[in-house]
């Protein structure tokens, strides 16, 4: 299984080279992969949702506020970026700043949050 997974991960990161895009996950294979080694794994609600109930090991840089590049530059952009928010559409957005940034392996989670807590 962690050999199917490293030849996901090696596979996708070829194709965000290539066309500069993040690609959006299921709950399972996002689960699966953010579970299957440390990963820089970024909630991007706002500190009450993140408060509320996030996932495991989640770092919480709200895409709304003032400071949220300068939070997200102090990542590591040779990493996979796993990103979500309560529905989907911060995460999107955040994913694409996260791109024009200069990371190259960005994964949403599908439906956010509120997927994944159904």
């Amino acid at each position: 299984m962690k050999l199917v997974s490293l030849v996901f991960i090696l596979v996708t990161s070829f194709s965000f080279a290539q066309n500069g895009k993040s690609e959006v996950l299921s709950q399972k294979d996002f689960k699966e992969q953010i579970s299957s080694k440390k990963v820089q794994l970024i909630d991007v609600r706002t500190p009450e949702e993140f408060n509320n109930g996030h996932i495991k090991n989640a770092k919480n840089i709200n895409y709304n506020s003032a400071d949220f590049k300068k939070q997200i530059d102090k990542l590591d952009k040779s990493k996979a970026v796993y990103v979500y928010c309560q529905a989907g559409g911060r995460s999107a957005s955040a994913a694409k700043v996260l791109i024009q940034m200069g990371f190259t392996k960005v994964f949403d989670l599908k439906g956010g949050y509120g997927k994944w807590t159904e």
